[in-house]
């Protein structure tokens, strides 16, 4: 289930956001091998502090299994000020309508390979279905992801491939990123949700507490 985090309401979920911090950095600097920012097992960095909206994806057990970060692009944003070779001396989107998604990922040893639900490809599809509906109810039109082939070709798999994309695939250290453009529609949604075969709401009620989720692993 998807339960979203931002400076309305990250004094409510400490422990979440914790979590959700040490499985970027378990993900991106331990299994990725990224040059990111890690600090006590966390992974953080000066966009987290923008107050973007996170997506946190919970199991039944309401463990932290993925995660995506959505920010807004008028300010500083990743494609502005870290990836913006890729954009070619073009200058870097910026409008209200149009957030850029971050920081996805998947805790791939709790979450097993297939289809079914805690899979990685399950949590894939929840984590996107739950970003791309809470943009929407913002008004959000389109999504700016940094993305890499592999990731690119999981998205297309999964009918939520990019529609365009901006400048050209750069090398970045160990990695090649590229930008793809995604629209914020109904119809994006629904081709995800058919590919995974999500029919239920995926977000938890708006007003459940951390008490409340995490009081099975403390009972």
């Amino acid at each position: 289930m998807i339960l979203v985090i931002d400076g309305l309401n990250e004094d409510r979920y400490p422990t979440i956001l914790d979590e959700m911090f040490k499985l970027r950095a378990r993900v991106f600097q331990d299994r990725l091998g990224w040059d990111v920012q890690v600090e006590n097992g966390r992974e953080i960095d000066d966009f987290d502090r923008l107050y973007p909206a996170h997506v946190v994806c919970l199991d039944d057990e309401q463990r932290v299994v993925g995660c995506m970060r959505l920010l807004q692009t008028t300010g500083p944003h990743m494609l502005s000020d870290v990836f913006s070779a890729i954009l070619d001396g073009e200058p870097p989107l910026r409008s209200s309508t149009i957030w850029e998604a971050t920081r996805f990922c998947v805790d791939t040893e709790r979450c097993a390979r297939g289809d079914g639900r805690g899979t990685i490809s399950y949590v894939t599809s929840e984590v996107m279905i739950g970003a791309f509906e809470y943009a929407m109810k913002a008004g959000v039109t389109d999504a700016v992801a940094v993305i890499d082939p592999v990731m690119n070709r999981v998205l297309r798999r999964s009918g939520n491939g990019p529609y365009d994309y901006l400048g050209t695939p750069k090398d970045m250290g160990k990695v090649v990123a590229m930008a793809g453009l995604m629209d914020c529609t109904e119809e994006r949604i629904r081709s995800i949700r058919v590919y995974a075969g999500i029919v239920h709401d995926v977000f938890l009620p708006e007003d459940v507490t951390e008490a409340e989720l995490l009081a099975p692993l403390v009972a």
